[in-house]
């Protein structure tokens, strides 16, 4: 539903910094706001992938590791002024939780929940004092509902939907957007694609095109949540909010153990 109270960002000629631009879904937020007349400032840790992307869409390139929390600091002296921020970084954190180092659940913590919260507010100060701007969080369905052996990942994930709605809440007075993005499974880029697991027949899938399309329909119509997945997907992730232990059978129906059993081990390699 549209806040009709609320005067959305112009995307044409917006200052959107992007993280996680070096992913597949990264790709495709960066190609649909620069053609949308975004001035895109891409990040992401490798500026192989960074600079022909940033040359491609006319936009800027400017290299961070978000598990390095001095690089998230200049991230933001860098930047400077910005109209949206499109909060996509994220690490894999699948798997149980006992085969995680300590190191390695500071670092999915660092870039997926962490570094979201500090980028927010340095971006929401500034633009409380404009009165003008949005951030968007790219979450997942995961951060709805709960599957099993995906506890770390859940736990970033909830986590974000709970910031996002309370900023969203006091950001709202300033004329600042605030909206998060629940993706289920994207085919042919992101961490699903990417692990190499298999759906059971029936589960369908969507594109990272679909995904940035709710991005820039979240800005424009100051959407608090927009989910990315079919019906069915959507239905399991209202009732893990609701019935936890309904969902979680039902889940166990879909075959979601064995799919989170395969992007655990096809994500390891990533932790």
């Amino acid at each position: 539903m549209r806040d009709n109270g609320f005067t959305p960002v112009d995307l044409a000629g917006a200052r959107v910094l992007l993280t996680g631009a070096t992913g597949g879904i990264g790709q495709a937020l960066a190609t649909e706001f620069a053609a949308r007349g975004s001035r895109v400032i891409l990040t992401g840790r490798r500026a192989d992938v960074l600079e022909p992307l940033a040359d491609h869409i006319g936009g800027r390139a400017v290299p961070a590791d978000l598990t390095d929390r001095a690089a998230v600091e200049h991230l933001m002296r860098a930047v400077g002024e910005i109209d949206v921020l499109i909060a996509n970084a994220a690490l894999p954190a699948t798997g149980f939780l006992s085969d995680y180092s300590v190191d390695q659940v500071d670092r999915v913590l660092d870039v997926n929940l962490r570094a979201v919260i500090v980028l927010a507010k340095w971006a929401a100060e500034r633009m409380v004092a404009r009165r003008r701007g949005h951030m968007v969080f790219v979450s997942s369905l995961s951060g709805k509902t709960a599957s099993s052996q995906a506890s770390l990942y859940n736990a970033t994930k909830f986590g974000m939907r709970g910031f996002a709605l309370a900023l969203r809440a006091d950001m709202r007075p300033h004329n600042v957007g605030v909206s998060t993005i629940f993706p289920g499974y994207i085919s042919d880029a992101g961490m699903f694609a990417d692990s190499g697991a298999t759906l059971p027949r029936g589960i369908a899938t969507r594109s990272p095109l679909d995904v940035a399309r709710a991005a820039v329909r979240a800005i424009e119509d100051n959407r608090a949540e927009v989910d990315v997945a079919p019906r069915g997907l959507r239905t399991v992730a209202l009732l893990g909010g609701a019935i936890p232990d309904l969902a979680a059978a039902l889940q166990r129906r879909l075959g979601a153990d064995r799919i989170t059993a395969q992007l655990a081990e096809g994500q390891r390699s990533k932790r």
